[in-house]
C-alpha cells in the first residue's frame, strides 16, 4: 500500500466522524475532521512528514521551516521538520500563538523561525482559511516571507480560495470529498 493510501486509511480510522457537529465558525456539518488523532498517531506522524515533504518539494517549495497556528499545525510541521531530516535536507518548524506572551519575549511566532525567514504556513484541516491567514500574518508581521500554505485536508468549504485570493498558493494533501467517498 502507498503511503499516501495509508494515511488515508488512517484519516478514515482515527479522524473521520460522520454525525451533527458545529464547527469553529458556527456553521453546522454531517462529519467532523479532527486530524489530530492522526498526526500525533506514530504511524501518522511518519506518514505526514514524507508525504507533507514530498508534496513541498513537488510544488517547488524549499522553505526554511514549517509552521502555523497552534495546536492543530503543531504536529504537521514537526512530522515535516523530522522527515526532512531523515532526508538530509533540514526544514525546521515553529508555532504560531493564537495571542502574544504577555511576558518573556512576547513574540507570536516561536521555534526555529528568525525575521527574513522564507516558510510554509501549515494547517491539518482548511475550512475557512482564517487560521492559516491569521498564521501567514503572524509570520510576516515578525519579518517572514510566506511561500505558501500546505494543508493536511481541504474540507472544500472555500478556506483555499480564500487564502489564495490573499496571494499564497494552498497545496493540500487530500481534499475531503475524497474522505467522502472512500466513506461511503
Amino acid at each position: 500500500m502507498s503511503d499516501r493510501a495509508r494515511l488515508l486509511a488512517l484519516l478514515l480510522e482515527r479522524s473521520f466522524r460522520t454525525g451533527d457537529f458545529v464547527l469553529a465558525s458556527g456553521a453546522r456539518s454531517s462529519y467532523y475532521i479532527d486530524c489530530r488523532t492522526t498526526t500525533t498517531h506514530a504511524e501518522g506522524q511518519a506518514l505526514v512528514g514524507r508525504l507533507g515533504l514530498a508534496l513541498l518539494a513537488g510544488a517547488g517549495l524549499r522553505p526554511s521551516s514549517v509552521g502555523g497556528l497552534t495546536m492543530g499545525a503543531d504536529p504537521v510541521s514537526y512530522a515535516i521538520a523530522h522527515a526532512s531530516w531523515l532526508a538530509g535536507e533540514p526544514v525546521h518548524s515553529f508555532s504560531v500563538r493564537k495571542q502574544p506572551k504577555e511576558h518573556g519575549t512576547g513574540k507570536r511566532v516561536e521555534g526555529c523561525f528568525a525575521p527574513g525567514d522564507r516558510v510554509v504556513v501549515v494547517e491539518d484541516v482548511i475550512t475557512s482559511g482564517k487560521s492559516a491567514l491569521q498564521a501567514c500574518d503572524a509570520v510576516e508581521a515578525e519579518g517572514g516571507t510566506v511561500l505558501g500554505v500546505l494543508a493536511l485536508v481541504d474540507r472544500e468549504a472555500g478556506g483555499c480560495e480564500a487564502v489564495e485570493a490573499r496571494g499564497y498558493p494552498v497545496h493540500v494533501l487530500f481534499r475531503v470529498g475524497e474522505l467522502l467517498e472512500a466513506a461511503a
